[in-house]
């Protein structure tokens, strides 16, 4: 009977979160044609907040939770949980996700929009490595991150006002703004967001109990199920947004997402926690490179090149699946 409701559980958080995908993809694509903000910027900020929001809850509920474990092996699973799916979620983020999305639509990108953003992505990702060589991620480190959130969020505000103003004589009368279309698509944002987040919980918690039913160790239940699963609301809003031909809202949004997972959820999980977050060989010398790994392969031609590649997307996925690999069945 456990393992039926568990099944079920599951099946619904799939249903919950491709409901919710759709219903938030429309809604973030109407307020970014409604206020003149680039779909970007909206993937970077509204959508990412809405989708980091799993990951957020389940590596600060867990280094709240290595608080009070009843033992230093216990509260080390919890922090291997909480650092394994805030990096594990943005080399899946990338990896997996963003590999779908350029393997899907590949085409132009402007350097100038995603410049800094991958900058500041791949900066916090690079500073995450240097935690794991020193073993941990201390409060010094935090801060210096918190620092690159607050730079992050600031430049999108300034990028927005500076839309706005370039678009505000730009003729919007197809895009609807009737009371009744206002309360339609504020609905379908704030219902497909808790879809999403209530059906990846779901897909999480039921998934995380039968992988613990098979003796899989808390980390690798962290970079792979844990991670995968709490990425799921960027990998729904992705495809959804591939469908609706909205390239811009899936990178801006996985982009965003990224930053937040490193620059938000870890110092905020050692700062909850109260003393620096401890790092095991394990993912200080294969999480923590292959999450700057993909990043670098994801990111940096793109830059230079003005365009995503379908080679590019295989190469990204190939490494992915490759780290999974690794990081499965090799143990240092």
């Amino acid at each position: 009977m456990d393992l039926f409701l568990t099944l079920l559980l599951f099946a619904l958080g799939i249903v919950l979160v491709i409901k919710g995908g759709d219903y938030f993809v429309d809604a973030a694509t109407w307020i970014a044609e409604v206020s003149g903000i680039p779909k970007l910027i909206i993937g970077a900020t509204v959508v990412s907040v809405a989708t980091t929001l799993p990951e957020m809850l389940v590596s600060v509920l867990a280094a709240r939770d290595s608080l009070f474990a009843a033992d230093t092996e216990t509260a080390q699973g919890l922090v291997d949980i909480s650092i394994g799916n805030a990096v594990g979620s943005v080399t899946a983020n990338i990896g997996l996700i963003m590999a779908i999305s350029i393997l899907c639509m590949p085409g132009i990108m402007k350097r100038k929009d995603y410049l800094l953003k991958s900058v500041i992505m791949l900066l916090s990702a690079g500073i995450i490595v240097i935690c794991g060589f020193s073993g941990k991620v201390s409060i010094g480190f935090s801060v210096i991150l918190l620092v690159i959130f607050i730079v992050f969020f600031c430049e999108n505000i300034w990028g927005a006002k500076k839309a706005i103003a370039v678009q505000k004589d730009v003729d919007k009368s197809h895009v609807s703004t009737e009371k009744k279309v206002i309360v339609i698509n504020i609905l379908k944002f704030v219902f497909g967001a808790a879809g999403i987040v209530i059906g990846a919980r779901l897909l999480v918690d039921n998934g995380t109990s039968l992988a613990r039913i098979l003796n899989i160790s808390e980390r690798i239940i962290g970079v792979t199920l844990v991670a995968v699963g709490t990425s799921l609301p960027e990998l729904i809003t992705t495809i959804t947004a591939i469908s609706k031909k909205q390239a811009d809202l899936s990178v801006g949004n996985i982009i965003g997402a990224n930053i937040m997972d490193l620059t938000l959820i870890m110092p905020l999980s050692a700062v909850i926690s109260g003393r620096p977050l401890n790092i095991t060989r394990q993912s200080a010398y294969i999480d923590l490179p292959a999450c700057l790994l993909v990043g670098i392969i994801a990111i940096v031609p793109a830059l230079f090149r003005e365009k995503f590649s379908r080679f590019q997307g295989f190469a990204v996925l190939g490494v992915y699946i490759a780290y999974i690999a690794v990081t499965c069945f090799v143990t240092i």
